[in-house]
């Protein structure tokens, strides 16, 4: 690896351990008394500072050893976790990241608000610490520091620096013609046997004795420089006649570690790690999968309990320390990490393109065989055809990533803002392994840290206030996401006060955003909170009451092709709900005729086609409604909406058809001339020219050359749904020109 490949994975690692920092001190705020999380806090701190070290980031190391000591302390259980000190320890976790960059950018010299705050820090932590131990240790101390975590961690039985050997003989071994003093010499030729203890626990009384037998054991200290496989050799011909158990020095443990983590990637399965670092002999793996084996047979016959797992057994054997099991299981689970590619952004932007060049080349062959008439053609265009479906699902489903750790990243905005505000608030996260696009994750970043923090400034009242309405003092935010009809639907709710419907609808007037007696639902007036410069907020904070950000969240989202929607019931809480396409790139679409045009809507939005008789909407006719199987569906023409001439002098189609398009759990109905069938369909934007115009979504280019626009079909189901008892058709147009 060279030095730059070594800090671009030192950059990786390093910023996804200060995020698993982060995390971990949150949860730990939730849960204090789990060891486990602050075990996993002490090594990620750890693995940062012996990283740092090995790249000569000094001020990190100095820092970061200072942390971790206080960290230490945490795990003795010598000082108690508080929030002042969670507090400290996510200011730390900050300063440790902004050394970080400065360090991987050259800086030599920190701005003096760094340096300000370092020190400020280092005296807080200091507090936390005995006399001398803000010292850097040297390498020789980290290595026994090293030691000693090892040795503290793991329920190690060997603590001097010999190899224990426990020896147990068969009765059978006398008459096998073999001598376990010969043994024991032939061991002495491998180092110096420093203690042998005989055990005779097993002798029978005198009568039952019979001299051709074996009845005794040893347990013997043994000073060699030999390895664990050197030692077992010793005994190879008596393996099957006795039990062998060898633990190393506890000086092994740390040697074992580091020959664990020097192993080669391929090896996954935990024996095959333990026996290459030298921990676990040949022999040694071959009886503990023999005994999984049979706890497999006895469990299957009684049909409970589990199988051990290998380390487990190990351990239990007296074959090998936990410190050793736990350090091959670390090393196991950065194997299957590092069997993930990671692949850069803009390649993958590139690779996007490329498939959805390969999409459109792929319809246009399709269009040319099929004017061909030639059969065999036809047959090999259309398996090539899926193969082309294929390698778009795989390429897409590559930039799809679960918004949960998105979500995991309010945590200490919640935390630091309810603080700010003197509110007491809990996070609730659920749908966090729902997948979108990253492209979509990256964009919605900001949008969400708006509404977050707004629920917790405008929705969540203060304890006080709570306690007098009867209500629980800590308030709940909850953040949820889940899949909807080809969308992704992201909730952000709380148990506060609700939005005023009166004090919007004044501000509004005031603002000149409606008019006098102008007659608005519900959701009409609660979207009026994202036009620009609207508050309702009677102080101005740091957090809120300018009147910016909402507008900022409506613009993004539109950006996005989604939608956002509140809910809110005055003194019970509120909701906002955004939906967003799932990708940004290559949908499935449903290709329409609208005179000579072309249209795509897309197909996760279309419910049913069903063919349009006029007929079935006499008694609506004037209020563009039909009657479908006794459900009153609002309808629009495409024709008329996008102003659209008909190639027979104005009149529409003979045979129309009606699209029924579901979203948000409303339908509309789409009024087009023909229907042309599915349609792979690349997204194309339309640019900034068409940027204000609503109703079409982006545009493809067909097999033939020709561009066919995307229709906006939650902007039409909105419209439609709303207007259309007032005329829909004729709203929609003014919406939409």
């Amino acid at each position: 690896m060279t030095l730059d490949a070594g800090l671009q994975a030192f950059v990786e690692e390093s910023r996804e351990l200060l995020e698993e920092i982060e995390d971990t001190l949150l949860k730990i705020e939730e849960t204090p008394d789990n060891a486990d999380l602050v075990n996993e806090l002490f090594r990620a701190v750890h693995t940062i500072k012996g990283a740092s070290g090995l790249f000569g980031f000094d001020r990190v190391v100095e820092f970061t050893h200072l942390a971790e000591s206080v960290m230490g302390r945490v795990r003795d259980g010598e000082i108690s976790i508080t929030k002042d000190l969670l507090t400290l320890l996510l200011s730390s976790r900050d300063h440790i990241s902004e050394l970080v960059e400065a360090a991987l950018n050259g800086n030599q010299d920190l701005d003096a608000e760094v340096i300000e705050k370092g020190q400020s820090l280092t005296e807080s932590l200091s507090v936390f610490m005995d006399d001398g131990t803000n010292d850097v240790p040297t390498t020789s101390e980290r290595n026994a520091e090293a030691i000693e975590e090892s040795v503290h961690s793991g329920e190690a039985t060997v603590t001097s620096g010999n190899w224990h050997i426990s020896l147990r003989f068969g009765e059978d071994v006398l008459r096998n013609g073999m001598d376990p003093l010969s043994f024991i010499r032939y061991l002495k030729t491998l180092g110096d046997v420093v203690s042998l203890m005989t055990l005779d626990n097993n002798l029978p009384v005198l009568e039952k004795l019979d001299p051709t037998s074996c009845y005794l054991g040893f347990e013997i200290d043994f000073k060699s420089e030999a390895n664990k496989q050197e030692i077992e050799d010793v005994f190879e011909f008596v393996q099957d006649d006795c039990v062998i158990h060898i633990l190393p020095p506890h000086s092994y443990i740390s040697q074992y570690v580091h020959l664990i983590e020097a192993l080669p990637e391929e090896k996954n399965l935990i024996g095959e790690i333990l026996k290459g670092s030298g921990a676990l002999t040949e022999h040694e793996l071959r009886e503990i999968l023999a005994e999984q084996k049979h706890q497999g047979l006895d469990r299957k016959k009684s049909g409970t309990g589990t199988v051990q797992l290998l380390g487990e057994l190990a351990v239990k054997n007296q074959m090998i320390q936990k410190p050793v099991v736990d350090a091959a299981l670390k090393k196991q689970k950065k194997n299957q990490e590092n069997q993930v590619v990671r692949v850069s952004a803009t390649k993958l932007e590139e690779l996007i393109n490329v498939v959805g060049e390969l999409v459109i080349s792929g319809a246009n062959t399709h269009l040319l065989a099929s004017q061909s008439g030639d059969g065999q053609l036809m047959d090999a265009i259309e398996n090539m055809s899926n193969l082309v479906e294929d390698i778009r699902d795989t390429a897409l489903s590559m930039r799809m990533v679960p918004i949960g750790k998105t979500f995991d990243r309010f945590r200490r905005v919640v935390r630091e803002v309810s603080r700010d505000l003197g509110k007491e608030i809990e996070l609730v996260i659920s749908g966090g392994d729902t997948e979108l696009d990253k492209t979509v994750v990256d964009k919605i970043s900001d949008p969400l840290t708006h509404l977050v923090r707004n629920s917790i400034d405008h929705g969540v009242e203060k304890p006080t206030v709570r306690e007098e309405c009867g209500k629980p003092t800590k308030g709940v935010v909850h953040l949820n996401a889940y899949h909807d009809s080809g969308s992704i639907v992201i909730e952000i709710s709380d148990d506060g006060q609700g939005l005023s419907k009166d004090k919007i609808l004044a501000k509004a007037l005031e603002k000149g955003l409606v008019k006098e007696n102008q007659s608005l639902s519900d959701n009409e007036i609660y979207r009026l909170i994202f036009e620009p410069g609207f508050s309702t907020a009677e102080t101005v904070s740091n957090i809120s009451g300018r009147g910016v950000g909402m507008d900022v969240v409506r613009r993004n989202i539109d950006a996005l092709r989604g939608q956002v929607n509140i809910e809110s019931e005055f003194g019970k809480g509120s909701k906002i709900i955004i939906r967003l396409p799932l990708t940004l790139a290559i949908i499935d679409g449903f290709l329409v005729q609208v005179g000579s045009a072309s249209y795509v809507i897309p197909l996760d939005l279309v419910d049913e086609c069903v063919e349009f008789d006029e007929a079935i909407s006499d008694a609506y006719k004037d209020s563009h409604q039909i009657n479908l199987r006794g459900e009153i569906l609002p309808y629009v023409r495409l024709a008329e909406l996008f102003n659209i001439k008909c190639d027979d002098g104005g009149k529409p189609a003979k045979r129309e058809n009606i699209i029924v398009a579901r979203y948000a759990g409303k339908k509309a109905g789409l009024v087009v001339d023909d229907l042309l069938g599915e349609y792979q369909t690349v997204i194309k934007p339309l640019g900034q020219v068409f940027e204000n115009l609503k109703g079409l979504s982006g545009a493809t280019i067909l097999g033939s050359g020709d561009v066919a626009m995307i229709v906006d079909v939650p902007a039409l189901v909105d419209i439609v749904s709303r207007y259309g008892a007032a005329g829909n058709a004729a709203v929609g147009k003014s919406s939409l020109h």
